[in-house]
């Protein structure tokens, strides 16, 4: 049970903090969850993809970065893009840019909460917690920079295409930044010259500028949002 706990608790708090954010114009929470739901379902075909792929790569330098970008971060963010496109997209309550966020952290999420329930109870304690402050907030911070531009094309249908397709290759390069330099530790050549620890710094870093800049993409989604729901009383209109 704790396990457990600590498994699902980080994706859990983050999908929290992301709906107290979204004040001024809340989603209904049976869409949120389903959401969340549909974010679980979308591991089913990386899960597939990746483990008939990972045998045919070896550790090589381009070898791990194909594994690292075309393999594992597209088809991990490909699953969750296709939920939030086709399903939340569409959706009536889908009705301000910031939605995008919301909603791409919602499936996020569940993506990385069940994915973190099979690392945690694979490999245990260690695991728990170097995810909980990492792996975790990572995938919540892909999403929230391919839902900043999802949310982009949803009130802009002449460069509908080309925000989606931004948001999912940022979130792509993002993710497979953070992966290949944790995939480097498999180099022989690099590992012999540079340690564990700085390639997880590499890796670490990636996810720092991921936040900040998925942190600038919130502030401005939810200002907006403010001047559609809340607008200033004494402003003249």
């Amino acid at each position: 049970m704790v396990l457990l706990g600590l498994s699902i608790a980080p994706g859990f708090a983050i999908c929290l903090y992301i709906f107290l954010k979204d004040i001024y114009n809340k989603e209904p929470k049976r869409l949120l969850l389903f959401s969340f739901f549909l974010g679980i379902l979308s591991i089913i075909p990386p899960y597939f993809i990746e483990t008939y792929s990972f045998n045919l790569f070896n550790t090589s330098i381009p070898s791990l970065a194909t594994l690292a970008f075309c393999v594992v971060a597209l088809s991990e963010e490909l699953s969750k893009f296709f939920v939030v496109r086709y399903f939340c997209f569409p959706q009536k309550r889908f009705d301000e840019p910031l939605d995008g966020i919301v909603y791409s952290v919602m499936v996020s999420m569940g993506f990385a909460t069940i994915e973190n329930v099979n690392y945690v109870f694979t490999h245990g304690y260690s695991t728990a917690f170097v995810r909980m402050f990492l792996s975790v907030p990572a995938h919540a911070t892909f999403g929230v920079v391919m839902g900043y531009f999802i949310g982009k094309a949803k009130f802009d249908s002449a460069n509908r295409f080309k925000y989606l397709f931004t948001g999912l290759l940022v979130a792509v390069l993002f993710h497979g930044t953070f992966d290949f330099f944790i995939f480097l530790q498999a180099n022989e050549a690099i590992h012999s010259y540079v340690s564990d620890g700085l390639l997880f710094v590499g890796a670490v870093v990636s996810y720092i500028i991921a936040i900040l800049l998925s942190r600038k993409h919130l502030k401005l989604h939810r200002q907006l949002s403010k001047q559609l729901f809340k607008p200033d009383p004494n402003q003249n209109v």
